[in-house]
């Protein structure tokens, strides 16, 4: 899916149409055209304009296979957008199950996502200003939202590896036990010294920026579950130890005993 020529065409007319603050309805004539010249969707069957949903308008809703995929809000060109102008669509999305709502004034385009689990929330998943980014990073964006994509489940890969990429399941990951346990191996191994877990642990919390910490909230390292031994349980005999050895002590009279301390520094 290459979006880069055909969008290259299109943005100098988005960005006329800010220059001109041009009316909601031509700026959602502009957006029609992305969508169907760039983003592969036919006008006909796939772009509903003010579409009605259990008596509310939207101003475009996009459909794949007849499914309702993501609904797109538009504002004058000239407008400053902002999270709150999402609020009218995302009631007509959560009455609908629609997870994605797409707000944009034709220059900037802000994709949403939305989950309905405990009330309405919503995440903006991606930003695209074409007054500011260059094409290609544009492109590589606004493509996730290509009709090819949609059809076969790429916003919601998109949106499990964000998940999968977002600070609180990093941290998740970082403060287990057995993590933390790898990288004081690594420090003993070559600093020579032997750092004590939540000192790591703090540590690695200072690392992080201030929106980041607030993010994460307070983390507690997560010890390894271990299954406890059942009473009587014999050791697995298949297993062979090692034969012991009787050694003759060596005489050590006349040698000081050694009074060197190691020196592993324990927080």
């Amino acid at each position: 899916m290459r979006i880069r020529r055909p969008l290259r065409k299109m943005v100098p007319y988005l960005l006329q149409a800010k220059e001109q603050n041009m009316n909601e309805a031509d700026t959602v004539r502009r957006v029609t055209k992305v969508l169907e010249d760039v983003l592969g969707y036919d006008p006909l069957v796939e772009i509903g304009r003010e579409a009605q949903l259990k008596g509310k308008y939207l101003d475009l809703l996009i459909k794949v296979g007849d499914v309702a995929k993501f609904i797109v809000e538009v504002k004058r060109a000239g407008i400053k957008l902002r999270d709150r102008h999402i609020d009218q669509a995302y009631t007509y999305a959560s009455s609908n199950n629609i997870p994605w709502v797409l707000l944009t004034n034709g220059v900037v385009w802000n994709l949403y996502h939305l989950t309905f689990e405990e009330g309405i929330e919503y995440e903006r998943a991606f930003s695209v200003d074409f007054s500011k980014l260059d094409l290609d990073a544009a492109s590589d964006k606004l493509v996730l939202l290509h009709r090819e994509n949609v059809r076969k489940g790429g916003l919601e890969s998109f949106w499990e590896c964000q998940i999968a990429l977002s600070w609180p399941s990093i941290a998740k990951a970082l403060f287990q036990e057995d993590v933390l346990g790898r990288i004081r191996r690594e420090i003993r191994r070559t600093a020579g010294i032997l750092i004590d877990t939540e000192d790591l642990s703090e540590r690695l919390r200072e690392m992080m920026s201030p929106e980041v910490r607030e993010t994460i909230g307070q983390v507690r390292v997560r010890k390894k579950s271990r299954r406890k031994k059942t009473r009587g349980q014999t050791p697995d005999k298949s297993v062979s130890e090692p034969a012991e050895r009787t050694e003759t002590p060596a005489d050590t009279s006349g040698i000081e005993p050694d009074t060197g301390i190691q020196d592993l520094r324990q927080s």
